[in-house]
């Protein structure tokens, strides 16, 4: 609390003008004091908010540019799990591929032929990403899931060039974003939506089957939107496994 002293020479006591002056100035102090503490909470509120934002995206983003979720009913109703390597079969609801060192664009003619034949986990290559995964029925009983390949997050247009090939159990299949001008590109299906790949429904999924996927992700250097305009971009992407879906566009 301020205290403040007022000497009038030649008074025997104070004056009731100063007396008015000196409480004004003790209510002065006590809003600056006010002032300056609200303003010191709201700063300390927003450098909260600010490390919050800053650890979210982190979390993104550090997870690489894909990244595989398990539907936890899928494991405690049907008995479902993912994984990456044959000798740590364990429930786990996220698996995590490694971004390349490099992202340059190329073309498919590039890439290996036996990009499905590995063991499990990334194996990429020079500028594409490849990774491989289990999914298996530890259950008694048929099931079926639902597997979405979803958009996260582009920036500066980069899914314009951008390819996605889904390997499940030796079948292939090569997405891209349709051309500006409404048309598909060569050799490939079309995305869904802007921010869903594609949508399987898998069934008859017994006792003991395991599938096994490989996803596969480059910048194709012959399409036409692949330019310097896309230079710089991101692209990230993550794949679903559910017990079910919601149609919103029948919604």
């Amino acid at each position: 609390m301020a205290i403040v002293f007022v000497y009038v020479q030649g008074s025997k006591g104070y004056d009731a003008n100063m007396r008015g002056k000196i409480t004004l100035s003790t209510e002065k102090i006590k809003r600056e004091k006010k002032m300056r503490k609200a303003f010191r909470i709201a700063l300390l509120l927003l450098l909260l908010l600010l490390l919050i934002i800053y650890i979210v995206v982190s979390i993104i983003y550090n997870s690489g540019n894909f990244s595989i979720t398990l539907d936890k009913n899928l494991y405690f109703e049907k008995g479902l799990i993912v994984y990456d390597d044959s000798n740590y079969k364990v429930y786990r609801t996220e698996l995590y591929a490694e971004a390349p060192n490099t992202f340059d664009n190329i073309s498919y003619r590039w890439l290996p032929d036996n990009l499905d034949e590995y063991n499990g986990g990334s194996h990429n290559g020079d500028n594409y990403l490849a990774y491989t995964f289990f999914v298996e029925n530890l259950g008694k009983d048929t099931a079926d899931y639902w597997s979405e390949v979803i958009i996260d997050d582009v920036i500066k247009n980069v899914d314009e060039a951008v390819r996605i090939r889904v390997y499940r159990d030796g079948k292939d299949v090569t997405y891209a974003k349709l051309s500006p001008r409404g048309t598909a590109e060569p050799d490939t299906v079309p995305f869904d939506s802007d921010d869903l790949v594609v949508r399987e429904h898998v069934t008859n999924f017994g006792p003991g089957a395991i599938s096994k996927y490989t996803i596969v992700m480059w910048v194709e250097g012959s399409d036409p939107e692949c330019t310097d305009n896309i230079l710089g971009g991101e692209f990230k992407v993550h794949m679903d496994f559910k017990s079910e879906v919601i149609d919103e566009e029948k919604e």
